[in-house]
């Protein structure tokens, strides 16, 4: 049994990261545990072209700003290279290849155990594992007739697969369905199934990036949950590389949901049929806790019971959750405000508690 830790944090992205500079400060014993092989929790994984959506000058962690050009939108290998250096800046204790498999409460603090057989022994645990690991994929009617491929945009990586002028239809409206929809229009005949028309939000307004604005304004870190409410999700797109008047001209087209599947493809509202190679759902992530099974800290739909961060069960606490304290939560630029609230509770808790 390893010694008792003041806090274990639990994924190795931004928003543990971010957790461990700000343990580290405070001087608290602590590890950081990740399930991959390498430093960038979910970065890795994303599509090949993938680009922040807010420029570099406000994706900065804290304690470590992006170096180079503040006004240019960052590329995923430049977000993992980031990460990996903010790692070894501040000597980041992490544990690489350390899925968690299991959190049980005792007297004292939490146990967890790892897939590798490994214990490990803290007082609390700050979870920051984000919803990445567990793609959400809605069930449509005749899915299960549907003979062609299917894939999450988790699974998306570049357009390679897609040429030869394949019909694929990517599901969603945000900006990662905009920005693969784009991509893949250039070497197949590709259509974006949406809900609503897509609205766009312009990228720059007066010659300033709209996160300028949102930061003087106060939207982009505005408290919701002090007035007991959830920050909003955005239903707009940034149109950072002329998306709008792509789509706008029919590459790629733009269509309301289809009704359902059928053997070679779907069906329209219309009732038209068409055949489909590849469905590509693009359609976000849901958090996916199954280690904390025994601590009653999830809902019955196993989402989180906290408010900014602070879990019902006294000692847990979360970083990196959607709409936690603010609209920028779950980013690279919000996941440092989060993250020293909480250890700042934590703190607080470790000096109340008589061990």
């Amino acid at each position: 049994m390893k010694e008792m830790l003041d806090t274990i944090v639990i994924g190795g992205g931004q928003a543990g990261l971010a957790s461990g500079y700000h343990l580290q400060k405070k001087g608290l014993r602590f590890l950081i545990l990740d399930a991959s092989n390498q430093i960038g929790g979910s970065w890795p994984s994303y599509y090949d072209s993938l680009k922040l959506f807010s420029p570099a000058g406000f994706s900065s962690m804290p304690g470590m700003k992006f170096s180079g050009n503040l006004n240019r939108y960052p590329t995923r290998d430049e977000v993992i290279r980031y990460l990996q250096e903010y790692k070894n800046k501040f000597q980041l204790p992490v544990l690489i290849n350390q899925r968690v498999d299991l959190i049980e409460k005792s007297k004292v603090g939490f146990t967890v155990r790892t897939a590798t057989g490994d214990t490990f022994q803290a007082l609390t645990i700050i979870n920051a594992t984000g919803s990445f690991n567990n793609p959400y994929i809605p069930k449509i009617q005749g899915g299960e007739v549907f003979q062609g491929k299917t894939l999450h945009s988790s699974e998306y990586r570049n357009t390679k697969p897609f040429h030869n002028n394949q019909r694929v239809i990517v599901i969603g409206g945000g900006n990662s369905a905009v920005q693969i929809a784009v991509e893949l229009s250039e070497v197949s005949k590709t259509t974006l199934s949406v809900r609503q028309p897509i609205k766009f939000v312009k990228q720059r307004l007066l010659g300033l990036d709209i996160h300028y604005w949102l930061k003087i304004i106060g939207f982009d870190t505005f408290p919701f949950w002090r007035f007991g409410k959830t920050a909003p999700r955005s239903n707009a797109v940034n149109d950072t590389g002329g998306y709008k008047e792509r789509i706008s001209k029919g590459n790629p087209k733009q269509d309301l949901m289809f009704t359902s599947f059928y053997e070679d493809g779907v069906i329209w509202p219309n009732g038209e049929k068409e055949p489909v190679d590849t469905i590509i759902y693009a359609t976000g992530f849901r958090p996916h806790l199954p280690y904390m099974k025994l601590l009653g800290a999830l809902d019955e739909e196993g989402m989180p019971l906290q408010k900014a961060g602070i879990s019902i069960i006294p000692g847990l606490y979360f970083v990196g959750l959607e709409g936690q304290r603010s609209f920028a939560s779950a980013t690279l630029r919000g996941v440092g405000g989060d993250s020293k609230y909480v250890v700042k509770r934590l703190l607080h808790y470790l000096k109340s508690r008589d061990f």
